[in-house]
């Protein structure tokens, strides 16, 4: 895709997942690539398999929880030095602790879901904008979910802090053009461990109420995230991208 080529990005939740395979996708297209995430002996494993398909130097990780200012400044530098820029963010760490109706919501936990899957990714808007995109532009995605588009019973919660980041999504396009564009996806289930209780064990089931009969792969959101990141996007900012099989046109999520 044109414009990725020698670009450098940082990648949250990048260990697995949908976010290694958006990582490992713009390496692909010429990107050098921040992996960010809790676990470091995950995200070795995740930089050892860029590395010994593209090369050395062209994926470093740094641990650390993605709500943690200190990590966060450590990510920047730590990206800066290695290749010299942060041109390109993806904002995918997520959590959804909780499940159920909202009148049981724990509202501690529902806190700590404003708090990581939107605080935390105006945070890392924040910190790349001072240290590199404020002055030299960039690209931002931001990965929300379905559920932040229509009612999704049972994850409510969770959705309505996907819809807090796809607005946020809004505003910030508006705000930081035209040097620097911010999208989003908004994925249905795609087949990840984290999405595993919404079609473990009847996945064909699931899959019936898709009109493409398919859930979703890694490979589908992270093809999505590099055109949005791209030069081919060059006049798309502000914009959620649905990804979902056609469900929501069948009244699923």
């Amino acid at each position: 895709m044109q414009g990725l080529d020698g670009t450098a990005a940082i990648v949250t939740g990048a260990s697995r997942g949908i976010g290694l395979a958006i990582a490992q996708r713009l390496v692909a297209e010429g990107s050098r690539v921040t992996l960010t995430a809790r676990k470091p002996e995950a995200l070795d494993v995740a930089v050892a398999e860029i590395t010994a398909e593209h090369g050395a130097g062209r994926a470093i990780a740094v641990a650390g929880n993605a709500g943690d200012a200190d990590h966060r400044r450590e990510a920047v530098a730590a990206t800066l030095e290695a290749f010299g820029s942060v041109d390109l963010l993806v904002n995918n760490t997520g959590i959804n602790p909780t499940y159920g109706p909202l009148m049981d919501l724990d509202l501690d936990a529902a806190r700590k879901t404003v708090d990581v899957n939107g605080v935390a990714a105006l945070a890392w808007v924040q910190e790349c904008h001072r240290a590199w995109m404020g002055e030299h532009g960039g690209a931002v995605v931001n990965v929300a979910s379905l559920a932040g588009v229509k009612p999704a019973p049972g994850i409510s919660w969770y959705g309505a802090t996907k819809a807090l980041l796809i607005h946020l999504t809004r505003d910030l396009a508006v705000e930081l053009g035209p040097g620097i564009r911010v999208n989003a996806v908004a994925p249905a289930v795609v087949k990840t461990r984290f999405a595993e209780a919404l079609y473990e064990g009847r996945e064909e089931q699931v899959s019936a109420a898709y009109p493409l009969k398919r859930l979703g792969e890694t490979t589908d959101v992270a093809s999505a995230v590099a055109f949005l990141l791209s030069e081919e996007a060059s006049w798309v900012t502000g914009q959620c991208l649905t990804l979902d099989g056609g469900v929501s046109q069948t009244g699923g999520v």
